[in-house]
């Protein structure tokens, strides 16, 4: 299963390691997991929390079950991060390599490049779906950078 959900990359690992520290070991309901998340994590919205508890499930870091949500124990791993993120995480594979190893591209011209990949159904669902979409590029690419994915150069990305 792909997610699609991407939250703001933060600036640095050990953010998304307290997103994780808040999901309790113990499966809570939801809100009660969104809640934390807010709370511990500085998260500043509930629909904001969800999206990180989704996309903490993506990245292996949060299991959901029918008691709800709660953290995993494994040590927190950029490189494996960084798999799951490629592999589990819309767009994501598919956007990295829309990027060069060696020229840079500008998040628009990555955009581009990537436009293709966006399903019919959710150019229907957004009247504005390149804008929508323009915006979860944006995030992917930090996210890329953060795992060691991509890098930042002259003004672009380039593939890590």
């Amino acid at each position: 299963m792909r997610f699609k959900v991407v939250p703001p990359a933060p600036d640095a690992l050990e953010a998304l390691e307290a997103a994780r520290r808040a999901v309790p070991l113990v499966p809570r309901s939801e809100n009660d997991c969104c809640a934390r998340v807010m709370d511990r994590a500085g998260v500043p919205a509930r629909d904001e929390a969800k999206e990180w508890l989704t996309f903490m499930r993506a990245l292996g870091l949060v299991t959901e079950g029918d008691r709800g949500y709660h953290r995993t124990r494994d040590p927190l791993d950029r490189d494996a991060l960084a798999a799951a993120f490629r592999e589990r995480v819309y767009g994501a594979a598919d956007l990295l390599d829309a990027l060069d190893p060696e020229e840079p591209r500008s998040a628009e011209a990555a955009f581009e490049r990537f436009a293709d990949a966006v399903p019919t159904w959710e150019r229907r669902r957004h009247a504005d779906w390149r804008r929508v979409w323009r915006e979860r590029v944006g995030r992917l690419l930090d996210w890329a950078v953060l795992f060691g994915l991509a890098a930042r150069e002259d003004g672009g990305y380039v593939r890590g």
